[in-house]
C-alpha cells in the first residue's frame, strides 16, 4: 500500500483565514494543501460588507483589544493582533492594486467588489505554492502514534485520499449561515482532542421579540433612526451610538447588531431613541409657544412615523402639546430616551454574521494559535474571539492566520 502523500500543513477551511494562512505559510517554505468543503472558496468574504468587503478597521488597538473583541479571555487576541496590524494588511490590498475608501469609524471597503479579496488571498496562495483541493470533505483527522520518518503527527482521510502531515490548522469557522456551508467540523475536532469549547452563540445578529408585545412597533418597519443602546449592569455596561432598525419582527441595524454580542437570553435592552437632544426640555419649551399636536411637535425630533406611533400608546400625549401635562409630556421624553425591553430571542445563525463563543482559548497558545495537542491549530472564527461590527472580525482572522504561519514556520 503506498504511503500518502505528505504535506508540512493542511489547512481546513478556505474562507478568509484559512486562505490567508495557507498562502502565509506557503511563501514561508511549507509545503501546504488547502482544503474546503465548497465548491467556492471565500463565499463569507464574497457576501460582507454588501459585496464589497469591509477588510479591516484603522481604529483598531491592539493595546486594548478588550475594547473592539469579547470572548472569556478578551486580552488573548493582544499577541496576534499587534504583530499583526491592520496597517500590515492594507499594505497587501496595495500591493495588489485594489482601491478601497474608508467609511465611518475606520471601516475599509473595497471600491469594487469582495471578489478582488478573494483573488488577492487565491494569488498569495499560488505564490506560495499551495496545494487546493475543493469541494473536498476531511472524513477523519488522526494523530499518529509517533511522528513518522517525514516528521508527519497526523493522518487526515479526505474524499481525495489520505494525506499526513506536521501540522494541521482548523480555519473551518462558526455556526453562521449555514446556507453557505457553516458546520460545527471545527468544533467536532476541538473535542476530538479533548480541547474545551465556550459554548457557541449568535452574535451580530438581529434580535426578535414576541409577536404580540411588538405588535405596537410592527408598523414602523424599514424605519431606521440614529440611537444609543445598551445592555448589561452598572458593573458591565456595554454602550454604543450607532443607527438601528425597525423590522417586522423586532430590531436590527449595526445598533442592534453590535450589542447582541453581549446581550444575553433574559436581560433588558435600554434605548435612547433621541441620544443627542434634551427631549424633556425641548417638549416643555413647545408647550409654552405652540398649539400643535404633541405628535407634530415630537415629529420636529424623531421620524415622524415613530412619534405617530408612540403617542397612539396614551391617551394623555394624543392632544395639542399646549393642553398636555407637565408630568404628560416628562413621561413622553421619559419612554423615548429610556425606553427599555427584553428581547424574545434573536434571528439566529441563518442571520448572525459571527459565531461567538467557540475554541476555548484556555487550550491555544496566544502566540501561535497551537492548541495542546502538538501540531493542531485553530485560528479565525473558530476560536472564542470575536469583534465588533465594523471589520473587526476579518482583522481577526488575518491576525491569527499569520500568528499560525508564523509559529509553523519557525518549528518547521
Amino acid at each position: 500500500m503506498a504511503e500518502p502523500a505528505h504535506f508540512d500543513a493542511i489547512v481546513i477551511g478556505a474562507g478568509a483565514a484559512g486562505l490567508f494562512c495557507a498562502g502565509a505559510a506557503g511563501q514561508r517554505g511549507l509545503k501546504v494543501l488547502l482544503v474546503d468543503l465548497s465548491e467556492k472558496i471565500g463565499e463569507k468574504i464574497r457576501i460582507s460588507g454588501g459585496g464589497r468587503c469591509n477588510f479591516t478597521n484603522r481604529d483598531l488597538d491592539p493595546r486594548a483589544p478588550h475594547k473592539h473583541f469579547l470572548g472569556d479571555n478578551a486580552q488573548f487576541c493582544r499577541s496576534a493582533l499587534s504583530r499583526y496590524t491592520p496597517q500590515d494588511f492594507i499594505t497587501l490590498v496595495q500591493k495588489h492594486g485594489i482601491p478601497f475608501h474608508e467609511k465611518h469609524k475606520g471601516q475599509l471597503f473595497g471600491d469594487r467588489s469582495a471578489e478582488d479579496f478573494i483573488r488577492m488571498l487565491v494569488a498569495e496562495c499560488d505564490a506560495g505554492g499551495v496545494t487546493r483541493w475543493q469541494p473536498c470533505a476531511v472524513r477523519e483527522v488522526a494523530a499518529l502514534d509517533g511522528p513518522e520518518p517525514s516528521g508527519a503527527r497526523f493522518r487526515v482521510t479526505t474524499d481525495h485520499g489520505v494525506v499526513s502531515a506536521h501540522h494541521v490548522v482548523i480555519a473551518t469557522g462558526g455556526l453562521s449561515i449555514p446556507k453557505i456551508g457553516a458546520t460545527d467540523f471545527g468544533y467536532r475536532i476541538a473535542r476530538q482532542f479533548g480541547l474545551r469549547i465556550v459554548d457557541p452563540r449568535p452574535a451580530l445578529v438581529p434580535l426578535t421579540f414576541d409577536g404580540d408585545s411588538w405588535a405596537p412597533y410592527a408598523q414602523l418597519a424599514g424605519l431606521a433612526l440614529p440611537v444609543a443602546i445598551e445592555t448589561g449592569d452598572k458593573k458591565n455596561r456595554t454602550v454604543f451610538h450607532e443607527d438601528l432598525l425597525f423590522t417586522h419582527r423586532g430590531l436590527s441595524g449595526p445598533a442592534v447588531l453590535q450589542i447582541s454580542s453581549y446581550w444575553r437570553e433574559g436581560q433588558p435592552i435600554r434605548i435612547d431613541l433621541a441620544p443627542d437632544i434634551d427631549l424633556q426640555r425641548e417638549l416643555l419649551r413647545a408647550k409654552a409657544t405652540s398649539r400643535k399636536l404633541i405628535a407634530n411637535e415630537l415629529a420636529a425630533h424623531v421620524p415622524s412615523r415613530l412619534a405617530d406611533a408612540w403617542v397612539q400608546q396614551d391617551a394623555a400625549w394624543q392632544r395639542p402639546i399646549n393642553e398636555a401635562t407637565d408630568k404628560a409630556l416628562t413621561a413622553l421624553a421619559d419612554r423615548l430616551t429610556h425606553w427599555t425591553l427584553v428581547p424574545s430571542g434573536t434571528e439566529g445563525y441563518r442571520k448572525a454574521e459571527v459565531t461567538a463563543g467557540g475554541v476555548d482559548t484556555r487550550d491555544l497558545s496566544s502566540q501561535t494559535l497551537e492548541s495542546k495537542q502538538p501540531g493542531l491549530f485553530f485560528i479565525g472564527e473558530v476560536v472564542d474571539v470575536t469583534g465588533w461590527l465594523g471589520g473587526y472580525n476579518f482583522q481577526w482572522a488575518w491576525a491569527s492566520a499569520w500568528a499560525c504561519a508564523q509559529g509553523m514556520a519557525t518549528r518547521a
